[in-house]
């Protein structure tokens, strides 16, 4: 009896100079594995949503949308938010990798890298995500929806630091798009402004702490982004109707029954 071979993998290498292309393209050819291209951060992340390619090595410094931006929106696409991406730049601080990992790639090789240990890497995630490949889930997911992803994209932005959200120019950017765009897509999608919805998390976050720590409220009024502990009481108070003191008395209270 014989056993059909594995199928070859795909990968989409997404980066803006063509020299950089080729040179990856030559030494994944070695290798046999298939090769798709894109030259920005959106078309990248378009290709992959549509071709759903088994990796994806994709630079962070590109025109129109950036890598990090496009890793974003992977991450935040339900059909695309599995394939594992490998930052392959020249940006080389280490905050620049600290901040890639962060946003969802499984790893990051700086340029000029060595052929042998990016095959090596390359060859390691394939395995794992065979490894942890579950069976996609039947029917049209709404999340995959393209306005949708770049909700969830800004949404997950937003809940990583509430201490310290970006202004929602900035968020927008780091999610591809622009201010007006994404303020419309939050009135449509989650009928909520960009601002109601951070003002609802850090009240929800503030609750929670309150309920699960013994934070002082100060301390959670600047972990959840408010200025001081007055401005958090006052907000609280508004969508509670009770102080937080008063909420974390009453959640004590009734955790004792």
């Amino acid at each position: 009896m014989t056993t059909s071979p594995a199928p070859r993998a795909r990968i989409l290498i997404v980066d803006d100079s063509p020299f950089e292309q080729r040179l990856l393209a030559d030494l994944l050819a070695e290798r046999d594995y298939l090769i798709s291209s894109a030259y920005n951060g959106r078309q990248g992340y378009e290709v992959a949503a549509s071709a759903h390619p088994d990796l994806i090595l994709l630079d962070v410094r590109m025109p129109y949308m950036d890598g990090y931006a496009a890793c974003r929106l992977l991450k935040a696409n339900p059909d695309t938010q599995d394939i594992p991406v490998i930052f392959v730049s020249g940006a080389d601080a280490e905050e620049e990798r600290v901040f890639g990992l962060s946003v969802g790639a499984v790893d990051f090789v700086t340029k000029p890298f060595s052929g042998p240990e990016l095959a090596a890497r390359i060859q390691v995630h394939l395995s794992l995500m065979r490894r942890a490949a579950a069976p996609a889930p039947a029917g049209r997911n709404d999340d995959a929806e393209p306005d949708m992803v770049l909700v969830n994209a800004a949404r997950r932005l937003i809940d990583e630091d509430l201490a310290n959200v970006p202004s929602l120019d900035e968020i927008a950017e780091r999610v591809g798009t622009y201010r007006e765009k994404l303020s419309l897509l939050f009135r449509e999608r989650m009928g909520t402004t960009v601002f109601a919805y951070i003002r609802d998390q850090r009240l929800e976050r503030g609750a929670r702490l309150l309920r699960d720590t013994d934070i002082d409220v100060q301390g959670i009024a600047l972990m959840v982004g408010f200025n001081n502990a007055g401005n958090f009481a006052t907000a609280f108070r508004e969508r509670v109707g009770v102080p937080p003191s008063a909420y974390r008395k009453a959640s004590l209270d009734g955790n004792s029954h």
